[in-house]
């Protein structure tokens, strides 16, 4: 079989160390801008979807959202009806740095689809959403304590 993720797995890792050199100026730390992005996506998010989106456990989104809420990128809010409910919201601060994220992510996906058609950049991103859908099953079953089917 293929490895395919391995290449995606450097893909990925090569990415997440360009973003912490570019972030560290406007003061995010490792892989924090995807938490920022997110949120600002999905105002008055709770950290259980959030963890769904990222795919990550709820201790690494916590100690994350702790991180950010601490430096003032975000706020936690109780919810209107039920107050143990944390809603997630981007401060201004967050709010300000996030054109800035996303200038940063075109530049690299145009950097990566470089030489792509734009019928192969659609081929590609279709079959990466396939991948990742065949992934969110697996995910789903380990996050809740199942085991994986071999």
């Amino acid at each position: 079989m293929i490895d395919i993720l391995r290449e995606i797995g450097m893909i990925d890792r090569a990415l997440d160390s360009i973003a912490n050199i570019e972030f560290k100026q406007i003061d995010l730390a490792r892989g924090q801008y995807l938490y920022v992005v997110r949120i600002y996506e999905h105002p008055g998010i709770i950290s259980e979807q959030l963890s769904n989106l990222i795919k990550v456990d709820r201790t690494t989104i916590a100690r994350a959202v702790k991180k950010l809420e601490k430096n003032g990128f975000i706020e936690r809010k109780s919810d209107q009806t039920n107050k143990k409910i944390k809603r997630l919201y981007v401060t201004q601060k967050g709010k300000d740095i996030y054109p800035f994220i996303i200038r940063e992510n075109q530049y690299s996906n145009s950097e990566a689809l470089k030489g792509f058609s734009e019928k192969e950049a659609q081929q590609v991103h279709d079959y990466l959403v396939r991948i990742r859908q065949n992934i969110d099953g697996d995910w789903d079953t380990v996050k809740h304590g199942g085991k994986r089917q071999y």
